[in-house]
């Protein structure tokens, strides 16, 4: 049973579930899921919170003992070193990861691609593996280009609050909410290969709002993620659209994998 499925008794039941950051989000989402527990609706395993700051709110907390939440340890890493041994050991072995999942951060970098830019450099040393800009946009109202790279896209043309969990009904608008992210990505691929441009993917890390205000996405996105990348890789040079987005809101990336260099005399 995959993470995000209801166990028999009606309640969700992950293994490890990963928060990225332990300051003011992270430790807002440890409370939330703690009361996700005492409701009934989420067990797990434990709960990591990542955080390079030994004294992050979430890490004196825990050493105070004021976190009553129970199986929450720290883990003292910059996330991008987290998550390239957390997600290759998910990869090594998914069955072992299949009932975890990942809270994401609404401030963090495109943490997910970064991951699975490393990946394909590590394994093919021999291909230039970076990062192109997208050829086209989504079709959706707001986005804007970082430095990165990165092309941040959103449904909204307004401010959001950042607890909102997405509602069938939008909360601006108190329309219904007819928009999905993962759908307007999947559409600028299909236009794009229409057009005649080679674009692999997508691969869609979708947050999705579980319980208590807490959204996540299931390690096992990153296992099938890596997956497309490698089928897509393996067949020759290769352009792979990646996206960690929610109903309304992305961050899309464009992996490019090279031919192979020849050797140097």
């Amino acid at each position: 049973m995959s993470a995000s499925e209801a166990s028999a008794a009606g309640r969700r039941q992950y293994g490890t579930i990963v928060v990225v950051g332990g300051g003011c989000y992270g430790s807002y989402y440890v409370r939330q899921l703690g009361r996700a527990r005492q409701a009934g609706v989420l067990a797990w395993d434990r709960v990591v919170v990542v955080d390079r700051d030994a004294s992050c709110r979430v890490a004196a907390t825990l050493a105070s003992g004021d976190i009553t939440v129970p199986r929450v340890e720290m883990a003292i890493a910059e996330w991008t070193a987290f998550f390239r041994g957390y997600l290759d050991a998910a990869c090594a072995d998914p069955e072992a990861a299949s009932r975890d999942a990942i809270v994401p951060s609404p401030l963090m970098p495109h943490l997910m691609y970064e991951w699975l830019l490393a990946r394909s450099s590590a394994r093919w040393p021999r291909r230039a593996v970076t990062t192109q800009p997208l050829a086209g946009r989504p079709d959706v109202p707001w986005h804007r280009a970082a430095p990165t790279g990165t092309l941040y896209a959103s449904f909204a043309e307004w401010i959001c609050p950042v607890n909102c969990v997405e509602p069938a009904t939008c909360p601006k608008t108190r329309e219904t909410r007819w928009w999905t992210m993962p759908a307007a990505v999947q559409s600028y691929v299909d236009r794009e290969r229409a057009a005649g441009r080679t674009l692999a993917g997508p691969v869609i890390f979708h947050c999705t709002h579980r319980a208590y205000g807490v959204g996540m996405f299931d390690t096992a996105a990153a296992v099938s993620g890596d997956a497309i990348v490698l089928r897509a890789g393996t067949r020759g040079p290769a352009n792979v659209l990646i996206g960690t987005v929610s109903h309304c809101h992305g961050a899309l990336n464009v992996l490019a994998i090279g031919e192979e260099r020849g050797n140097d005399c």
